[in-house]
């Protein structure tokens, strides 16, 4: 009976932090959301919309879909983490975020690149994919060298930020994890472990790097 607009999230977002020992606390799409992150212990960004490519100087593909108010609202607050060195945890989107906050581009429609939708085969269902791991990275650490994980996502990162590496990849080699060199726990992984309730690994990670 009621046409209004909402701030949503999924609950597995919610119940996976829980699981893994943390307490969520949910941010609204609103750039004063940033003066909030001074009174939390880490930031989950979560997976959703494109990132409008105008952030890294491109021109939209026909496929792109953008979301300016939620861009401007996580890039302060991601900001504002990164200035408060808060460990940080990019889902998806949050990892592709990252990248362009960082300065890097993307990969605006990875069919186009890798030839074919293994990474999102159907709108609205998560498919699985094999991720190998750098073992000495942070996610490669919390999760092992080797995970299948699930995937949703039409882009992904190209051009890497400067101060971020590479540390996962898929068999086509899309770029599946990202870390920061110069941080205790500023990763992004393009895969969402919210939807895989029995392996709480790597929000566990974000949790005790809060923690620490």
């Amino acid at each position: 009976m009621w046409d209004r607009d909402a701030v949503l999230l999924a609950r597995t977002y919610v119940d996976i932090v829980l699981d893994a020992g943390g307490v969520p606390v949910l941010l609204p799409p609103v750039v004063q959301a940033a003066h909030a992150v001074d009174r939390v212990d880490a930031v989950l960004l979560s997976g959703g919309r494109d990132v409008d490519p105008g952030h890294y100087g491109a021109d939209p593909h026909p496929a792109t879909g953008a979301h300016p108010e939620r861009d401007a609202a996580e890039l302060a607050v991601l900001d504002r983490a990164l200035e408060l060195e808060i460990p940080v945890l990019g889902v998806c989107r949050g990892a592709q975020l990252l990248n362009v906050a960082l300065g890097g581009t993307l990969h605006q429609h990875l069919p186009d690149v890798v030839g074919h939708d293994g990474h999102n085969p159907k709108l609205g269902e998560f498919s699985d994919v094999d991720v190998r791991l750098d073992p000495a990275g942070r996610v490669g650490a919390a999760v092992g060298p080797e995970v299948l994980v699930r995937c949703h996502h039409h882009q992904a990162v190209d051009a890497l930020a400067p101060g971020l590496v590479a540390t996962g990849w898929a068999a086509d080699g899309t770029v599946e994890a990202v870390e920061h060199t110069g941080r205790p726990f500023v990763v992004g992984v393009q895969w969402h472990p919210e939807e895989d309730a029995a392996d709480i690994r790597l929000v566990a990670a974000l949790v005790e790097a809060a923690r620490r």
